[in-house]
């Protein structure tokens, strides 16, 4: 009986479980059988604009037109000077007419007046003239004239440039191409600069990757692009050699004679040679490597401007330093350059001078080419107060404001005293040379006097100015064995090995 209640209670239990789970399973619909829709073909439709009116539609900007004309000669206005001669009487193109606009030139110095009108017409010259005379305009307004007016003969391999300029020094070929570069700024024309002591590689890449039209090099890094076939001068047209009295000097000749019989033969290029004298020796290379040279010599009406005011110390050796801290702290000289003879005094004195806290820095050979650049930028810029230079570094510098120069050693050669003071008093401004004479230097006082056709006042320090507080820094303690040989001036090059060169077999002259 119980086991029949315990079955029936089962049996409902059953059904009410299965009658919830009925209930809540959601109604499913007879699926329709549907063809699958076949993928469009074609690009698809986009939706279509709202049409607008055409008076509310806006108006298409017009192309701005600049309203400055080009430029032309008529806006550089330079009146007719009896005397004088203009850059518009020279017919020069008008790209580089805009830029001697631009730079402020109005009249030509002697050297362009009298050089010009020959070069222009593509025959060749010899011009004698100093520094600072305006020579290098020259023969930069002859190259670039010749560029943009004639077409090339053929077509230019990479490193083939149509005009090469030789110069003697690294800083002198950095001046050139930045004038270069000031010239040509309205016209398309690539100056490239090749010289030891700076980024080898960088120099490579830009003559060996696009097409250069000058090239401006010392001797001996452009012979070693020239060996490595970087360099090519088979298609040279002008060929410019700037301070050839310079080149003999530091013994550069050898080389230049390399680069010129690698250039093609003298009656099929152009060629321009500058130098500040006229010596026999220069004038039998100037027979050499020219056909029937205009010959143009500018004498100074005097060698030392009056720009510049002369003065002359008579100290003794141990003197010197005390002398020349006073004069740079008690009148408060911003921008001084101060030579000395050899690399070895340079390096002593600027140490002396950064122990008393003078922001100074040295120029000399053997200091590397980007460290020397940037020197000078410091030194324009107004960072360094003092640069000792050699004579050989110091030659070609361009730098505005100098205010006094020092000859802390009188030089050998007169004509470096020149060279010296010229970098002050430039362009019109006020400058002081101060020169120390004591006992080992000051008979080089005679030749200089007669080389500049003037006395130079010599007078006695203050005794006051004779002596200096101590210093705010220890002195450099060095090696004695690492201290460079004093037997050899600086500008001199110094043979390999230090054995004499064995002797030349004579070779007769070559005409090219």
């Amino acid at each position: 009986m119980v086991r029949k209640i315990i079955n029936r209670f089962r049996d409902k239990l059953k059904k009410i479980i299965t009658g919830r789970a009925k209930s809540s399973a959601p109604a499913v619909a007879p699926q329709e059988t549907q063809r699958p829709t076949p993928p469009r073909r074609g690009k698809k439709k986009e939706p279509k604009a709202p049409h607008i009116p055409e008076n509310l539609r806006p108006q298409a900007a017009l192309p701005e037109t600049d309203p400055t004309p080009p430029w032309d000669a008529s806006q550089f206005l330079v009146p007719k000077v009896e005397g004088k001669t203009r850059f518009h009487d020279l017919d020069l193109p008008s790209e580089i007419m805009h830029a001697i606009s631009d730079l402020g030139f109005s009249y030509c110095t002697p050297i362009q007046a009298q050089i010009l009108p020959h070069t222009l017409t593509g025959k060749d010259a010899t011009g004698k003239a100093q520094t600072g005379t305006g020579k290098t305009a020259a023969f930069l307004a002859t190259i670039f004239t010749r560029l943009l007016r004639t077409a090339p003969p053929g077509k230019r391999r990479h490193g083939s440039p149509r005009a090469l300029i030789l110069a003697p020094t690294r800083e002198l070929v950095l001046q050139i191409v930045e004038d270069a570069r000031e010239l040509t700024k309205h016209c398309n024309v690539t100056t490239v600069a090749i010289l030891g002591g700076m980024d080898y590689q960088k120099q490579q890449r830009q003559v060996t990757e696009h097409q250069v039209d000058i090239i401006v090099a010392t001797p001996g890094r452009l012979l070693d692009f020239k060996r490595q076939q970087y360099v090519h001068l088979d298609q040279v047209e002008i060929l410019v050699i700037d301070e050839a009295d310079r080149m003999l000097d530091m013994g550069f000749i050898p080389d230049v004679r390399q680069i010129v019989h690698s250039t093609p033969n003298k009656d099929k290029r152009q060629t321009l040679l500058f130098s500040a004298t006229l010596t026999p020796q220069v004038i039998s290379l100037a027979s050499q490597w020219t056909t029937n040279p205009a010959t143009v010599e500018i004498e100074p009406d005097q060698i030392v401007t009056d720009t510049v005011e002369q003065l002359v110390y008579l100290v003794s050796s141990r003197e010197k330093f005390a002398l020349l801290y006073n004069i740079i702290t008690r009148q408060n000289l911003e921008r001084v350059m101060i030579f000395c003879n050899r690399k070895d005094e340079t390096r002593h004195l600027a140490e002396k001078l950064a122990r008393y806290d003078i922001q100074c820095a040295i120029l000399s050979g053997d200091i590397p080419q980007h460290t020397r650049t940037k020197t000078l930028e410091n030194f324009r810029g107004g960072k360094i107060r003092v640069l000792v230079a050699t004579d050989v570094a110091g030659r070609g510098i361009h730098v505005d404001g100098v205010s006094h120069v020092v000859n802390y050693t009188l030089p050998h050669d007169p004509e470096d005293y020149v060279h010296r003071i010229g970098r002050t008093g430039r362009a019109g401004a006020l400058g002081t040379s101060v020169s120390f004479a004591d006992e080992s230097d000051s008979f080089q006082l005679p030749d200089i006097e007669e080389f500049i056709g003037a006395k130079l006042p010599c007078i006695q320090p203050d005794p006051e100015w004779l002596s200096t507080p101590p210093p705010s820094r220890p002195a450099v303690k060095r090696d004695p064995s690492a201290e460079a040989p004093r037997s050899r001036p600086s500008g001199s090059r110094p043979r390999p090995g230090g054995r004499r060169p064995p002797p030349r077999s004579p070779r007769s002259n070559s005409s090219r």
